[in-house]
């Protein structure tokens, strides 16, 4: 438990404890100095009258090690211009040294300060290869990550390996070469080993990922290379040249992928907590949306939880198809039955036959129509599925007593101006009135930000449009919206899961919200392209502003009232008590929502949801018919149109 908290200490912490390190070093490096100059651990009497001079230096170390950023210097990046700085760093604390002992008449030997300045960048350097190691040993500890051999320790074996060296989820243990003239010598701090320890390597359980980086051998040799490797029963990855990878800079060709964490803006939430395994461990668990993108990373993380078993109920084939190839190998590792159901959430024989057979305890409902344009062009099918498919789902979960029902839904549902967020919003007030009279379901809700990386988010979309040449196109430059990574959402409706008490609704504190437009021009850069200037030309792609649609707004919230909210045992998960209609009221909302989903009444529904809904307005009639008047080839983002 200790060690996983030093792993996630925070950027600020860690700096904090490298300036500590640094200038504790200071003055020990001095006492070094002393003792090294006149030969004696115990330089006590030439010492008592130096204390002004030792004061002196803290404070002009304190100076030196915020003017060269030593603290700054990252233990994963420790190269030659970090160990420069370091030594600058410390030739300035020499001098600063030599000055401060003339200005004070210091009549001790003139060689300690340059003692000193070369015991601080030895002791600089040591603790900092020391605390490198120490967090390898306590990553080796806390994670399991995969093992790499490097086939291969030429110029291109090396630099893999500096690569691997900070990687969270691999971990190199050797290299293999043909070359007997390295074998069994030491090459980055790892062993050269013969190709024939790969054999003795194929016969463990944990097999460790060979990378073949020999870029400049004939292809033949690259081919018999992976043939060999393959053969043993080895993940076999080949590492590109350096003239492949210049030429994938093409216009037509793959650009370097973008991470969500690169984009997120903020340090990812840490939602590890031992609560979240207790509350699915030995539960048949049912996940609506399963092939969704939020509803698969759900389905991926409860492998984690031991559930008795795991019912994946999905509306779309081939996304049950795909995430149920993929949990059943994993499943059958854990022993955990992964069981694939076909079905709408608006189909209540359906859905109550699935939850009795299984035996449901808890729920998870992912299932939802999520793209603004698209509801909002297709508000019937909207509402059954979004208003009628939660109350159904949420209603047979409550006749048959499962123990947990979480709802995800969405920020747009707070004061929504489209109808994707009013029918999420719908479905809340569903939850929130059912909770009120559930004596053995305890109902709870999930709000998120955008997800990046989820299907329509600003991820794929900008990286298509960077990879096609641009332009990335923006609504409006003030758009801002919250953003969370997609396993940082899944977490955070397994967590609620866990805290719930009855008809919470659960937020996670984002940081603030970010602007679209900025996050087009940083994914522009990590792809490795320029953004192009509008009044001198220069640059790859443009960012074109499109201007805001129907229903989008310049900002999202996330919650209705701030004064509701209340603490969880979690510092960055918050709570919040709000208001909800009367059973009357919700029960008169369903009917009139059944009634033009029945009849095929559009109009009629945006008027019910009017009603429903605060901060919903109809749209003006002058906007119909919709699809007419939205630019062509019009795309959307989570809320975010945009024009590819």
């Amino acid at each position: 438990m200790a060690s996983s908290t030093i792993l996630r200490l925070s950027r600020r912490s860690k700096l904090l404890t490298y300036f500590l390190i640094d200038l504790a070093l200071i003055p020990l490096s001095f006492y070094a100095a002393f003792a090294l100059r006149y030969g004696s651990f115990r330089p006590n009497q030439l010492m008592q009258d130096e204390a002004v001079l030792f004061a002196a230096l803290m404070l002009c170390g304190v100076l030196v090690l915020l003017g060269f950023r030593l603290p700054w210097i990252k233990l994963s990046a420790l190269e030659g211009r970090a160990v420069v700085r370091i030594a600058a760093g410390a030739g300035t604390l020499a001098v600063c040294a030599m000055v401060l002992s003339s200005v004070f008449g210091f009549v001790g030997a003139r060689s300690v300060p340059m003692i000193f300045g070369a015991v601080f960048f030895a002791s600089a350097l040591a603790v900092r290869f020391a605390l490198l190691v120490f967090v390898g040993v306590l990553k080796d500890m806390t994670t399991q990550r995969r093992p790499v051999v490097i086939y291969g320790a030429g110029s291109a074996g090396l630099q893999m390996a500096g690569i691997l060296r900070s990687s969270p989820e691999m971990r190199r243990v050797g290299f293999v070469d043909d070359n007997t003239h390295l074998q069994g010598v030491l090459m980055a701090g790892m062993p050269v080993y013969s190709p024939r320890k790969l054999k003795k390597l194929a016969q463990r359980a944990n097999k460790p990922m060979v990378i073949v980086a020999m870029p400049s051998v004939p292809k033949s040799r690259q081919n018999a290379i992976v043939a060999d490797t393959r053969a043993m029963g080895f993940d076999v990855r080949i590492m590109p040249s350096h003239t492949e990878m210049i030429s994938a800079r093409g216009v037509t060709s793959e650009l370097m992928t973008v991470s969500p964490d690169a984009i997120l803006g903020r340090d990812r939430v840490q939602l590890d907590i031992p609560e979240i395994a207790r509350a699915y461990a030995g539960r048949a668990v049912m996940v609506t949306g399963a092939g969704g993108s939020i509803g698969s990373e759900l389905c991926r993380q409860l492998l984690e939880c031991r559930p008795a078993r795991i019912i994946l109920f999905e509306q779309s084939e081939y996304a049950l198809y795909q995430i149920d190839m993929e949990m059943q190998a994993r499943g059958m590792e854990l022993g955990i039955p992964i069981v694939a159901r076909l079905g709408s959430v608006a189909d209540r024989a359906r859905v109550e036959t699935v939850m009795r057979e299984h035996k449901i305890e808890i729920v998870l409902h992912a299932a939802a129509y999520k793209h603004v344009p698209l509801v909002e062009e297709n508000e019937l099918e909207g509402a059954r599925n979004n208003v009628v498919g939660t109350q159904i789902v949420a209603e047979v979960a409550q006749a048959l007593r499962v123990e947990r029902f979480i709802l995800v839904s969405t920020d747009k549902a707070v004061r929504p101006t489209n109808i994707m967020g009013a029918t999420k919003r719908m479905a809340e007030l569903v939850v929130q009135d059912l909770a009120t009279r559930a004596q053995m379901t305890r109902f709870a809700m999930v709000r998120f930000g955008n997800v990046l990386g989820s299907s329509g988010s600003v991820l794929p979309l900008f990286q298509k449009q960077i990879a096609a040449g641009g332009p990335v196109t923006v609504t409006h430059p003030e758009v801002t919206r919250f953003f969370m990574t997609i396993p940082e959402a899944a977490r955070l409706v397994l967590l609620a899961g866990a805290y719930s008490e009855g008809g919470d609704v659960f937020v996670l504190d984002m940081g603030e919200p970010r602007k679209i437009v900025d996050i087009a021009r940083q994914m522009i850069t990590l792809s490795g392209r320029t953004v192009r200037d509008p009044q001198t030309g220069q640059g790859d792609i443009e960012i074109r502003i499109t201007g805001l649609r129907p229903g989008e707004k310049l900002y999202e919230e996330l919650l209705i009232d701030d004064a509701s909210l209340r603490a969880t045992p979690h510092p960055k998960i918050l709570r919040a008590q709000e208001k909800s209609l009367s059973q009357i009221e919700v029960a008169a909302m369903l009917r009139e929502i059944s009634g033009c989903v029945n009849s095929n009444d559009s109009d009629r529904l945006r008027l019910v949801v009017a009603k429903a809904v605060e901060g919903y307005t109809r749209p003006d009639a002058d906007r119909a018919p919709r699809r007419m008047q939205q630019s062509k080839g019009a795309a959307v983002m989570d809320g975010s149109v945009l024009k590819p």
